[in-house]
């Protein structure tokens, strides 16, 4: 295309059409999370800044289930907030574990090395996760000062579970980063009963806002750790100003020491904090808390047995370790014989809905349905599977017309305790 006509394009509004996201993530925002986004912009020293600032920590300290003092948000998307924590953390030749079930997890790896940790990777088969003891062993082995996991891997719909995992590491002198980007609302994540040192965390799953803003909380041991390479940049620096006695932290927008600052009531100047985005994070929390954990969660287990259901009836097999499976994403294997990326396409184009496929191993193998956020209700899983069946029907799968949503329809009918799902009763005799 021509630069001119690139120009005029450009000048046009931006006006998307609507899509219902029921891919991996990002899903679709709560309609509180984007009137909230609209709030007049505050500086971000202004006292009812600060204010939202002090009320995010505390909102987020409970979503974690967290005394965690130093519990904030990274500007950023969550994949920031994961690097914010290495390069503030690992020292060149520290040695990191990372637990890889998945594309996540090899990301991790891959944040690593490029802080110069000395990285040794336990991997997994993709399906499937760790048994405690396979990272007890490996934790043995190598001594690492760092232990990374993801919680829920998207790329793999498989969810590692951390219950033991924290009390481990600690038993062997290291500490434990948990990526719950994926996974953060849609399950149970109790960080101090599970002695979690780091939870990094997003809003564009099952906390339903936009991405471009990470949750993140540190355990005291982790802070520590991190404070003692404290060096706050000329400038900036109090009266009386005394650096940490550790290696400075090697990246300056990343300085998790001078964003702790920041956050704290030192409020020492880092960068301009997203005012929008800041509105977006508390306004997600707010209503997780209000609506209640167990809910929340109870929701998201509830969409993910209904979209199973659906996809069963279908005919499709379901993808990886049935014990181990996401709530809140569901892999399905793509059936033989079918083009998986006309189907998502046709599901664009013709109903505007937006599944997703995988990564390696797995690109173009299965699809990823996400049930998650503001999307883990009825009527967009009902909606989607719907689609999906008329879709299938086109590309000649073999399967019972009207057997995925009549499926998916029960599951909820079920749980709402709809006197339909029971043997209707015995008509009387005339």
């Amino acid at each position: 295309m021509p630069e001119s006509n690139l120009l005029l394009s450009a000048l046009s509004e931006a006006n998307p059409l609507p899509r219902l996201l029921m891919g991996p993530g990002p899903i679709n925002a709560d309609p509180r999370v984007l009137r909230a986004m609209s709030a007049p912009l505050l500086g971000q020293f202004d006292p009812q800044f600060r204010a939202f600032m002090r009320d995010t920590q505390a909102l987020y300290r409970a979503v974690f289930e967290t005394a965690n003092a130093h519990t904030l948000c990274i500007d950023g998307t969550a994949r920031s907030a994961i690097e914010t924590v290495m390069v503030s953390l690992i020292e060149p030749g520290d040695r990191v574990l990372v637990a890889s079930f998945g594309r996540f997890g090899q990301l991790k790896a891959e944040i690593a090395r490029r802080v110069g940790a000395d990285v040794r990777v336990l991997d997994a088969v993709w399906g499937t996760v760790f048994d405690p003891a396979q990272i007890q062993a490996a934790i043995a082995a190598f001594s690492p000062k760092l232990v990374a996991c993801c919680q829920g891997d998207t790329s793999t719909t498989m969810l590692q579970p951390l219950a033991d995992l924290g009390a481990l590491c600690r038993r062997h002198g290291a500490m434990l980063q948990v990526d719950a980007t994926a996974s953060l609302c849609g399950t149970p994540l109790p960080v101090d009963a599970w002695q979690i040192d780091c939870v990094t965390g997003a809003l564009q799953k099952c906390l339903a806002g936009p991405s471009g803003i990470a949750p993140i909380t540190l355990s005291d041991t982790l802070g520590e750790v991190i404070m003692h390479r404290r060096h706050v940049e000329e400038g900036l620096r109090p009266a009386g100003y005394v650096a940490g006695a550790g290696r400075i932290i090697g990246s300056n927008y990343f300085d998790l020491a001078m964003i702790i600052d920041y956050w704290s009531e030192r409020a020492l100047n880092h960068h301009t904090e997203a005012t929008t985005m800041l509105y977006a994070a508390r306004e997600c929390a707010r209503i997780f808390l209000q609506e209640g954990a167990a809910r929340v969660h109870a929701r998201h287990a509830l969409a993910s047995r209904a979209v199973s259901a659906g996809l069963t009836a279908m005919q499709l097999k379901l993808f990886g370790d049935p014990v181990h499976r996401m709530p809140n994403v569901t892999g399905v294997w793509i059936p033989d014989g079918v083009d998986g990326e006309r189907v998502r396409r046709a599901l664009l184009e013709e109903f505007n809905i937006e599944i997703g496929t995988s990564f390696g191993p797995l690109q173009g193998r299965i699809w990823r349905i996400g049930t998650m956020g503001y999307n883990a209700r009825c009527d967009a899983v009902l909606t989607t599977v719907a689609a999906l069946e008329t879709v299938l029907a086109g590309e000649h799968h073999r399967f019972t017309r009207g057997a995925g949503v009549d499926s998916a329809r029960a599951v909820y009918r079920e749980a709402r305790g709809d006197p339909a799902m029971s043997p209707a009763p015995p008509v009387p005799a005339a």
